[in-house]
């Protein structure tokens, strides 16, 4: 069933704020175009992430590494332009905040003033807290993002599940402190242990979305492309396909090839 957004509120920091605080669950999805953000958000999603793993699932790269800070903003304009309700989140990209802090300062404002999106999201903790900290004085919102940070895949070798030893939980579990001290909206928890992550959600007052991190959170976020079915190769355990479009469409294709093919299409009604 669908949402009429113009009837809606547009949600804010402050909403997804008062979600957590009401026990309401928050939905999250990613989005890279136009068409598919109308459709997400219309559908009733609560934020819409413009990911870098469009890096992976719309430049094919195997990595979120080599997306540009243009190429995300491109990316952010484009679902920016068909949203009406939902809160849209662009990550910023590896080698946009890493180095010094007024360099992620103007990152963060190309992104909010060249998109208009409503927040930035950011990997890591205390390694980036400097950088974070000025961003937000600056007046713009941000989503932590801790546990599994793809960015850092050189660093880790793998995508295997995070904070499973004590020290690395207890390193996650500071870390998630420091950002919400800092005053980070609302942070992401990737591919970690359910019962730390629900240790996390039920210590701090900031949302805490999940992806791979079990049920007791705030908030769930997938890739579309993945739960839609787009993307066969990627099945990680958290995945839950929810359709299966690779398959309409290729069927689909396959019968407009067909109908090319024979001189079916176009018929005498779809002719001037």
């Amino acid at each position: 069933m669908s949402v009429h957004t113009e009837n809606i509120r547009k949600v804010t920091v402050r909403s997804l704020a008062d979600m957590k605080r009401r026990g309401e669950k928050i939905s999250m999805l990613t989005a890279y175009d136009y068409t598919t953000a109308g459709i997400v958000d219309e559908a009733g999603t609560d934020v819409i992430l413009v990911g870098d793993s469009a890096a992976n699932v719309i430049c094919g790269h195997a990595t979120t590494l080599p997306i540009t800070l243009d190429q995300m903003i491109f990316l952010g304009q484009a679902v920016c332009r068909a949203v009406k309700r939902a809160f849209v989140v662009v990550d910023m990209p590896f080698g946009s905040y890493q180095t010094q802090p007024a360099e992620a300062v103007a990152s963060a404002i190309r992104i909010m003033k060249e998109t208009r999106a409503d927040a930035v999201k950011m990997e890591g903790g205390e390694e980036i807290i400097d950088s974070l900290r000025r961003i937000l004085d600056a007046g713009i919102p941000v989503f932590g993002h801790l546990g599994l940070m793809p960015q850092s895949i050189n660093k880790y070798g793998s995508f295997a599940l995070r904070a499973k030893e004590e020290a690395e939980a207890e390193k996650l579990m500071r870390d998630a402190r420091l950002l919400a001290e800092a005053g980070c909206c609302a942070i992401v928890l990737e591919k970690i242990p359910a019962v730390l992550a629900a240790q996390v959600a039920s210590e701090l007052t900031v949302p805490i979305i999940g992806i791979g991190a079990g049920a007791g959170v705030d908030g769930q976020v997938l890739v579309s492309h993945d739960m839609l079915g787009l993307s066969r190769d990627f099945a990680p355990k958290f995945l839950r396909r929810y359709a299966d479009l690779q398959k309409l469409m290729n069927e689909a294709i396959k019968s407009y090839v067909s109908d090319v093919k024979t001189g079916d299409f176009p018929n005498e009604n779809e002719q001037y």
